[in-house]
């Protein structure tokens, strides 16, 4: 009697487990190719982007040709990014790409891929916690910047360029940042000219950004440090002329 009263709450704890698994989406096959992508469409604007993922590919394995595959394709991009699967995301932005070279929604691929590439060099903690992260390697930062220019030389008007040039603009203030602080650790190792070539990048491809005069008194610093008194004297003359409030080699 006791064994049976066991085997009824060990069932009655199975099935109950079981009744509060949250039941999946699948794919009907007997809807047509719109409403196979609508359910997964409606899974995607949810939220449950790793779902969504998919529902997608389903969609895309059965109609790979039909009307609404290049949408799929746009969303996949989008369900890859949000999911966290930058890697995937990238390679199905270079396919859509290489598919579709005149495609109308291209500025929109172009925009993800930047903002895919950035999501790639961040760090979540980090930049959660307000750390500095700027001495990191950043290529897929600067790969961004090179997708969010492609973005802006071929599709001026996209209604997705303004938040691209504002996004340009942090880019290179961040790249400036990490070219400095590479010079600072040059400099404060004794490899002056290191230092010194890294604060002329600066100056030659960030001189608009407001780390110019700090990349200035670094060049500075480092002639002087190598007894190179012309070039020290120009650096400074350039550093006087355009930050006269600037006292540090006054």
């Amino acid at each position: 009697m006791k064994l049976k009263f066991i085997l009824i709450i060990v069932m009655s704890v199975t099935l109950s487990a079981c009744a509060g698994k949250p039941k999946q989406e699948q794919i009907n096959p007997a809807q047509t190719a719109q409403g196979q992508y609508q359910q997964a469409k409606d899974v995607l604007n949810a939220g449950l982007y790793n779902r969504a993922i998919e529902l997608l590919k389903a969609v895309e394995s059965r109609y790979p040709f039909g009307p609404l595959a290049r949408q799929v394709q746009l969303d996949l991009i989008y369900a890859y990014h949000q999911a966290g699967d930058l890697p995937q995301a990238l390679a199905s932005i270079d396919r859509f790409i290489r598919l579709n070279p005149n495609q109308p929604d291209l500025d929109y691929v172009y925009y993800m891929r930047g903002l895919t590439n950035l999501k790639a060099d961040e760090n979540a903690f980090q930049e959660f916690f307000g750390i500095d992260r700027a001495d990191r390697d950043l290529s897929s930062t600067r790969q961004a910047f090179d997708d969010f220019k492609i973005l802006l030389n071929s599709y001026p008007d996209s209604k997705y360029a303004a938040d691209a040039k504002q996004r340009m603009v942090m880019i290179k203030d961040k790249l400036a940042r990490h070219e400095l602080l590479v010079a600072d650790y040059y400099l404060r190792r004794g490899a002056f000219l290191a230092a010194a070539n890294r604060g002329k990048y600066v100056l030659e491809f960030y001189r608009d950004s407001p780390l110019v005069e700090q990349a200035l008194e670094i060049m500075v610093e480092s002639y002087d440090r190598l007894g190179l008194d012309k070039l020290k004297s120009d650096s400074l003359q350039v550093l006087q002329l355009n930050f006269p409030q600037n006292n540090r080699f006054r």
